[in-house]
């Protein structure tokens, strides 16, 4: 059985589909980009919107009682790869080891312009 997953301290959905659904033991996290989801605003450089969406999965992991230690697969796709030191800086100071697994791809756009836009399998 699924079951929905909602949050407040993440941005709304833009589309029809979920923010989350858990099954199975797992909640697999729809998409997050950076938008501040009190302001609505974008932040404009790759690692702050990096921070951004770590803070957007963050929130969402706060309501469900877990933390960043429950993730165990993300997916990163981002605009341009020639940033992805950067955004790994970001990346790896929010994560500790052992790393969850990861996936990352360069794509032509995302929703709104932003660069980067990460989803994630987490392990309750």
């Amino acid at each position: 059985m699924k079951k929905e997953i909602k949050s407040t301290k993440a941005p709304s959905s833009i589309g029809p589909y979920s923010l989350g659904i858990e099954s199975n033991g797992f909640i697999f996290l729809s998409g997050q980009i950076p938008v501040n989801p009190k302001t609505g605003e974008i932040p404009m450089g790759i690692k702050e919107q990096t921070k951004q969406v770590l803070s957007n999965i963050d929130g969402v992991l706060l309501d469900l009682g877990l933390n960043k230690n429950n993730i165990v697969k993300t997916t990163v796709f981002m605009t341009n790869l020639k940033e992805f030191d950067e955004l790994n800086e970001v990346y790896g100071n929010y994560f500790v080891s052992p790393f969850p697994a990861r996936s990352c791809i360069e794509i032509s756009q995302l929703p709104k312009g932003v660069k980067v836009e990460i989803e994630c399998i987490i392990e309750k």
